[in-house]
């Protein structure tokens, strides 16, 4: 131990001087206090049931039902399966997806009454991916797509109507939300709240 270390370091608290073992002390006490003071959204956490995600691709014809959230945290097992599964499966470049867009289909499948599995038509683009499908149909793929930083899908439900599916995504109000019956699929984001 130095000289510089045993001094009291000048930090009034009233008229007593705290040294650097007091300060110590007083922290561990105030992370003690924090964590008292907030028991109720651990213990929430902890109690909160467990969210699963029952998904297919359609480009590749996998398959997950997974449990990728439980006891207060997202389970590394279950993000890593879902994120294989959403990869960009013209390059296979895997991607880890936004735990706020997991959360948002998962809402969304729940308000919808989802048995099955949903059906996804896009999840992740790697930048190759959505340059070629920019310059194909420039129209519908923004150059800096949420599809190229894990934030978006395009999904859609057998049996479910398109447009039921938008309106329940758009009740969500978890960002943005694109309609393609056309292409028989829903955007959702978990960018700004938009429509189109």
């Amino acid at each position: 131990m130095t000289a510089a270390d045993s001094q009291s370091t000048p930090v009034a608290a009233g008229t007593a001087m705290l040294g650097r073992r007091d300060l110590l002390r007083l922290g561990l006490a105030a992370a003690a206090t924090a964590a008292v003071l907030a028991p109720e959204e651990s213990e929430a956490a902890l109690r909160a049931p467990p969210r699963q995600l029952s998904l297919l691709n359609l480009h590749t014809g996998e398959r997950v039902r997974v449990e990728y959230w439980a006891k207060g945290r997202y389970q590394r097992d279950g993000m890593r399966e879902i994120n294989r599964l959403l990869r960009d499966h013209r390059t296979g470049a895997v991607f880890p997806m936004d735990p706020k867009l997991l959360d948002l289909v998962h809402a969304l499948s729940r308000k919808i009454g989802s048995r099955g599995p949903v059906e996804i038509v896009s999840a992740y683009r790697s930048p190759e991916t959505n340059a070629m499908l920019r310059e194909h149909d420039g129209s519908g793929v923004a150059q800096n797509s949420y599809h190229m930083q894990g934030k978006a899908i395009d999904l859609r439900v057998p049996g479910l109507p398109l447009r039921t599916l938008q309106r329940a995504a758009l009740s969500l109000r978890g960002g943005g939300v694109g309609y393609y019956p056309e292409s028989k699929f829903v955007h959702v984001d978990v960018g700004p709240l938009r429509r189109w």
